[in-house]
């Protein structure tokens, strides 16, 4: 009989691509995965991957296995979510993606407030970007997902996931503090034609945005630098190197150097987490939707 723990490691392998990053998603170490999906080669006498220049490869039987995989853990997880909701208390792993700025804003303070008040909820937490968020979930890699999309940007949500609104999170437009705009309190799109921008890489949400938005009133932005990190661009804003669009949740203080702008009309993303239909009634999911909600209007008064 095929041992449910290795299949689990071989699907990891074949949604992340890495046996360390099927590591990382799953809670064990690289080792731990390999010795795994080995035993799995010896139970089925089936070479399941193959070296690949630095990494390796899932064959065609395991693909095929890992498919079969897929839908055994639904099973599980149908099984587990009755016994969960039966007991009526969040209880077991609960695993959760976030993108960065709410990783660091807003999920330190809600995982917190969970293990406090359900020390039976085994809750992690791994740092994923929106646009894959949504697949992880849908394909059972993820339990729930925090992602975020905007007005003209729409998140896409494939049948069978659900979703429920978190909150807005406010962007503002940050410049030098010698910047002729910085003694404004808000600035219009349109007189913001000739400056350097600090953007986010292409194929990011808020990158996306920003260019869509701004080629709207007629002009595409001058991008100087690119950096993922929000406090890499708050950074290079400080040092002069042009301006950017950053939005408040997870960005903490601001140096002296740098000034917040309200840019009009005023930029939003929408907060949103993200769950499947066959988990909605799952104590965990619930519980850790309803804590993010609550939480959120005190986390958006700070930044």
């Amino acid at each position: 009989m095929l041992d449910l723990g290795r299949l689990r490691a071989l699907h990891a392998v074949a949604v992340h691509g890495t046996v360390g990053a099927a590591a990382a998603a799953l809670g064990y170490t690289p080792s731990a995965v390999s010795q795994q999906i080995a035993k799995l080669e010896r139970e089925t006498r089936t070479t399941l991957l193959e070296r690949s220049g630095r990494g390796v490869r899932l064959t065609d039987e395991a693909h095929q296995l890992a498919d079969t995989a897929e839908r055994l853990l639904s099973l599980v997880e149908e099984a587990e979510v009755r016994l969960e909701e039966g007991r009526g208390l969040p209880a077991g792993r609960l695993r959760i993606g976030c993108f960065p700025s709410a990783a660091r804003g807003l999920m330190p303070s809600a995982l917190a407030d969970l293990a406090r008040r359900h020390p039976s909820l085994d809750a992690r937490l791994s740092e994923v970007d929106p646009h894959l968020s949504v697949d992880l979930v849908a394909r059972g890699v993820l339990d729930l997902a925090v992602a975020h999309d905007w007005d003209i940007a729409p998140l896409p949500v494939p049948p069978g996931v659900e979703q429920a609104v978190i909150g807005d999170d406010v962007c503002d437009i940050l410049v030098p503090r010698d910047h002729p705009l910085a003694e404004r309190e808000a600035v219009r799109r349109e007189e913001l034609v000739e400056e350097r921008w600090i953007v986010q890489p292409p194929g990011t949400v808020c990158h996306d945005w920003l260019i869509r938005t701004l080629r709207a009133v007629g002009y595409a932005p001058r991008v100087a630098h690119q950096a993922e990190e929000n406090n890499t661009q708050v950074a290079l804003v400080a040092a002069g190197l042009g301006i950017a669009l950053v939005p408040r949740l997870g960005r903490g203080p601001l140096p002296p150097e740098v000034v917040p702008l309200l840019l009009d009309p005023v930029p939003r993303r929408r907060l949103r987490a993200l769950w499947r239909t066959g988990a909605a009634r799952r104590p965990a999911i619930t519980e850790t939707v309803r804590t993010l909600q609550a939480l959120w209007p005190e986390v958006a008064a700070a930044g």
